[in-house]
């Protein structure tokens, strides 16, 4: 078999591989990406992030219209299902994989479908989806394989009732009921769009409260509106079994909880995609997620291979993914890196509403004894809100007494993924640019949810004395 040969490989084609390609292009280097699946846009574009936020905008949509008066005498001529609020994704992933087609092609990135496997250090084998093999030589190699949905042994995920964050894409009708194990990230955007199509939700939450890593006034506040929704929440719980039927599924919990609904869907973790690569012939042992240690700069044991993205383990989101991508298509290149990737990303949750945070907390500022104060700007009082009808929400700066240094941004409420990187901008400027006073001396357009940091600042800096 003839062996082609590449400066550097990449297998999978997401956020991850995409950027370490882009990258890589750009400095000349001969590149191909490998992809098993038969489209290019990686779990991201197909199975996760584009389909469930295309998914929660469209309920949003829905949500609106029944909210707004001028609709109320044609509410009930909205007969809305799941499969067909699912469709509206259809064309948003065909415009994402087009899109992304023309990248590789416009920077002459080689794409390759088939399932790799590591022959030696050097060399990869891969199988196309027509049985054929082909042989692939790099010097440099990046493994961006992404993750996919965790599976306990002892749950039965081959019944229909029993779905993932991947196999809920594909449910045919609208369920009645619904238990969502794990209350992380994805069980609090599926129980929040669930709930907004009339489903009632149990909420069953592994941990002492939701979403810990947050602001504890932001996941009060999800709490509360998940309640409002209907969504019941049961803290401190783990499974003990779960027993599929005919006629619905039950999720048995060690504390003797027996939750009986029309479907499940499983929500508590996920696994790196590293199994039959022939990583253990070339001395690469993943750990039991499926993931790879990396150091610093994502190199793995062997230094010319690479693992970004959700393999190489947390954060596992699609925008530090591509990041990770991109710095290390750089570090292959040069050697080096001339830039660093910012410890403090925003994380978005696309509950309704949204949640979007940066940068420290009030439970971790006080454990650092740090002298803060806070600035609010309730999303009630901005007029853009009040227009749009998003009245629901908070923008929540922390910053610090003496400097007025922006130590943290916090927001609940619709635009809150987009309203945070307003905040990012100036917090990740150098001293003294930082400063929650440029929110007070800045003029907005108004009206505008970006508004909210102005009225904010003024609150906050009214508090000091």
């Amino acid at each position: 078999m003839a062996v082609r040969a590449f400066d550097s490989i990449i297998i999978g084609a997401g956020p991850a591989g995409e950027g370490a390609a882009m990258k890589l292009a750009k400095a000349g280097q001969r590149v191909a990406v490998v992809e098993a699946h038969n489209q290019v846009g990686g779990g991201c574009t197909h199975w996760g992030t584009i389909p469930s936020k295309a998914l929660r905008h469209s309920i949003q949509m829905l949500a609106d219209y029944r909210r707004n008066p001028l609709f109320h005498h044609t509410v009930d001529q909205a007969e809305v299902e799941f499969p067909d609020l699912l469709r509206a994704a259809d064309s948003v992933i065909d415009h994402q994989v087009r899109t992304r087609y023309r990248y590789y092609q416009r920077n002459r990135v080689e794409v390759v479908f088939g399932r790799a496997r590591f022959v030696d250090a050097q060399r990869i084998d891969l199988v196309r989806p027509d049985g054929a093999s082909e042989s692939l030589r790099a010097n440099h190699f990046v493994i961006a394989t992404g993750s996919r949905p965790y599976h306990p042994p002892d749950v039965d995920f081959g019944h229909h009732r029993v779905l993932d964050s991947d196999s809920i894409l594909g449910l045919q009708h609208t369920p009645r009921t619904m238990t969502i194990y794990g209350a992380g990230v994805i069980g609090c955007e599926y129980a929040s769009i669930m709930s907004y199509l009339d489903i009632k939700v149990n909420l069953v939450d592994t941990r002492d409260r939701l979403l810990s890593f947050l602001d504890d006034e932001i996941t009060d506040a999800l709490s509360y509106h998940l309640r409002e929704q209907g969504v019941v929440i049961r803290h401190d719980e783990a499974y003990e079994a779960v027993e599929a039927a005919d006629d619905g599924v039950v999720l048995h919990c060690k504390s003797g909880k027996k939750l009986k609904t029309d479907v499940l869907l499983w929500a508590n973790g996920r696994s790196g995609n590293t199994e039959d690569m022939g990583l253990e012939a070339i001395g690469l042992t993943p750990n039991r997620r499926g993931q790879l240690e990396v150091n610093d700069s994502y190199q793995t044991d062997l230094p010319h291979i690479y693992a970004v993205g959700d393999v190489a383990g947390p954060p596992a989101l699609a925008s530090a993914s591509y990041d990770q991508g991109r710095f290390v298509g750089a570090h292959i290149a040069d050697g080096q890196c001339d830039w660093s990737l910012v410890e403090e990303f925003p994380t978005g949750i696309y509950s309704v509403p949204e949640i979007s945070s940066v940068g420290r907390n009030e439970r971790q500022l006080t454990a650092d004894q740090v002298p803060y104060e806070v600035a609010q700007a309730h999303f009630k009082a901005i007029a853009r809100a009040q227009i749009t009808g998003h009245t629901v929400g908070m923008l929540k700066i922390l910053f610090h007494r003496e400097t007025l240094e922006i130590l943290g941004i916090h927001c609940f409420g619709e635009q809150a993924s987009e309203i945070i990187h307003i905040g990012q901008a100036i917090m990740r400027q150098p001293p003294p640019a930082n400063t929650i006073q440029y929110f007070a001396e800045t003029t907005f357009n108004y009206p505008t949810m970006a508004e909210a940091y102005r009225v904010a600042a003024l609150n906050g800096l009214n508090r000091l004395f």
